[in-house]
């Protein structure tokens, strides 16, 4: 049986920013149908009765929530592994510290531009970015480690070696590379801020490069050829004074639906937070019974039915292709991943990596 490692939960889809990028197309209010307390305390209890796997607090933005220490404090309680992502421009030094108090083991806070104007412009408000730092410090004061979260676009691209050294100079444990995928809102933007494949793979690169020398944690998300990528390089390579956590632990590339799911605000289990498939919801369905005997989860997890270039590819067992950008790019989610430049060696096609 696949061992889920990682719930992604969007506890609500209210936001009080208008990220151009969100996949959510978070609104002002909350949703009336989102999980009530008592459906989230089920959700939990699901999943703690057979796995133990990091669950992700995310929206929308998840403080929006005025129960959301009790559901941390719940998860805590379970033995589940609770962390949050937010925007960390509400948050105050009283909140962190609840926070700190509820068992919220990382924070992690979204930065998508070296700058004011750059990171601002992204996220729709203006003092967004001075929000985020100021909400960093608070974090800090609360001593809970945070990472940094970079959605890699046309205008980010240039500002990644910036950002690692914002990264590194506020105190983050670890930079995560977010590369998009065109679904939710990320679909207006597809033709304006995502970058080509030839760009993503420069950027593949880089982090490779970035790695080797980083005392932080590196680590890229919808980029399942990092892993191709790093193997081609010579093997991923972690400083000896790189911080280690269960959140690192990633041995493959796409883990969608063998090893991530991710639940709506409305109970909808996806493959991932990207993937506009569901696998059933946990008001109808035990979230256990979805993650063990999904149809659509049971196709993810048999590389042996990818086709394309990813059918015949060697790296397909660590790498898989995103799964998510496959199906929007061609309705077919078992489908080549069309942001990959590699060419399979068709020498080694009788057996993958």
């Amino acid at each position: 049986m696949n061992q889920l490692r990682l719930v992604f939960w969007e506890t609500t889809t209210a936001c009080n920013l208008k990220c151009i990028h969100c996949r959510a197309c978070a609104t002002e209010q909350r949703p009336p149908d989102e999980l009530s307390f008592d459906q989230s305390a089920m959700l939990l209890r699901d999943i703690a009765q057979f796995a133990k796997p990091v669950v992700i607090l995310s929206g929308g933005e998840p403080t929006v929530r005025d129960d959301i220490f009790d559901i941390a404090s719940l998860g805590t309680d379970l033995g589940l592994r609770m962390v949050l992502a937010t925007n960390a421009t509400t948050l105050t030094s009283q909140y962190a510290l609840k926070l700190a108090q509820s068992g919220i083991q990382r924070i992690s806070v979204s930065i998508d531009g070296a700058d004011n104007d750059s990171h601002d412009a992204f996220r729709g408000v203006p003092g967004a970015f001075e929000g985020a730092v100021n909400g960093i410090e608070h974090i800090k004061s609360a001593g809970i480690p945070f990472q940094v979260n970079v959605s890699v676009t046309r205008a980010s691209i240039a500002d990644l070696p910036r950002i690692l050294d914002m990264s590194m100079s506020l105190g983050a444990c670890a930079m995560h590379l977010f590369l998009l995928v065109p679904t939710g809102c990320g679909k207006e933007i597809a033709d304006t801020e995502m970058i080509s494949p030839e760009q993503y793979e420069n950027v593949l690169n880089w982090l490779y490069d970035a790695s080797l020398t980083s005392p932080i944690s590196l680590k890229a998300t919808c980029a399942p050829h990092y892993f191709r990528v790093s193997r081609q390089r010579g093997g991923v390579k972690t400083p000896d004074n790189a911080p280690k956590s269960h959140l690192e632990a990633v041995s493959k590339g796409c883990l969608a639906g063998s090893a991530v799911c991710f639940v709506s605000a409305r109970g909808d289990v996806y493959p991932c937070g990207y993937f506009p498939l569901s696998a059933g919801n946990i008001l109808d369905t035990p979230f256990q019974k979805i993650w063990e005997e999904s149809e659509l989860f049971t196709k993810l997890r048999n590389p042996s039915l990818l086709t394309g270039k990813c059918g015949g590819c060697e790296f397909k067992n660590i790498c898989g292709g995103c799964r998510a950008r496959a199906y929007a790019e061609t309705g077919d989610y078992l489908s080549e991943e069309p942001y990959c430049t590699y060419s399979p060696n068709k020498a080694q096609n009788a057996r993958t990596v």
